[in-house]
């Protein structure tokens, strides 16, 4: 099986010299959902960023990263862009066009598709966010909680395989993380899951990946690693409460 997401030797350093990623390795299969954790400054932000060649601003050669099996080079970064749906920390920064349905209907648009398509897909892509009928409003006025589930509106109507997701549930309350865990949990699309909102990964990912100034410390089955309160520790991390009130059999 051809994997979702192949990164191989991932260097990336930033203008000033410092050392984001440092020989980054790791593949997801499709349909996975695998979380991406580390304390701030860790390079997860940044490797998200690689994964439709926002970084760096020239694709490397030879590359390093495959999606769906194709490499991301400068020749290939139209289709892996249409692959690869990014939804930002903070959704403020996604959101451009002044209403909903404009906001909703511009990567499709951007795809060459007849307005007739397009309608649907925002339809289809509001639906799927539980924002049916709110096409008109205005993105500045909405909610936090409204704007991050539009930006994935957005990211959905371009039908991406893979979704890329960072702090997803950040300043949500908890009604809104109930929902947008409901809500991803109903996208089949590979997800990559950077958060330090543990119980989220927990109840949402099968493996994890941690980062820690840019190399992989850790990987492996989510509740295996996250009971690991050492290596969480070691690395600027909690084991997640969820887990001290879990049965001993079910960390296992």
């Amino acid at each position: 099986m051809t994997a979702a997401i192949e990164v191989k030797d991932l260097h990336y350093r930033y203008h000033d010299g410092t050392a984001a990623l440092r020989g980054i390795c790791f593949a997801a299969a499709p349909g996975e959902c695998v979380g991406l954790l580390g304390a701030n400054g860790s390079g997860k932000s940044t490797l998200l960023l690689h994964l439709n060649g926002i970084l760096p601003e020239t694709p490397g050669n030879p590359p390093a990263i495959w999606i769906d099996g194709e490499a991301l080079s400068r020749g290939s970064l139209e289709r892996i862009r249409r692959k690869v749906g990014l939804v930002f920390q903070d959704p403020d920064d996604q959101l451009f066009c002044p209403t909903v349905r404009e906001d909703v209907a511009f990567g499709p648009e951007q795809l060459g598709l007849s307005q007739n398509q397009v309608a649907l897909r925002v339809q289809r892509a509001l639906a799927m966010v539980s924002l049916d009928g709110y096409e008109q409003r205005n993105t500045h006025h909405l909610s936090r909680g409204e704007k991050r589930r539009v930006c994935i509106a957005g990211v959905l109507a371009c039908e991406p395989t893979v979704l890329a997701l960072d702090e997803p549930t950040s300043d949500l309350d908890p009604r809104g993380r109930r929902e947008f865990k409901t809500l991803l949990a109903g996208i089949p699309a590979t997800k990559l899951i950077a958060s330090q909102d543990l119980e989220m990964v927990v109840e949402m990912c099968s493996r994890v990946i941690v980062l820690d100034h840019g190399l992989i410390v850790a990987t492996g089955p989510t509740l295996q690693v996250l009971n690991d309160e050492a290596l969480m520790l070691a690395h600027g991390l909690e084991r997640p409460h969820i887990l001290r009130h879990m049965h001993p059999h079910e960390r296992s």
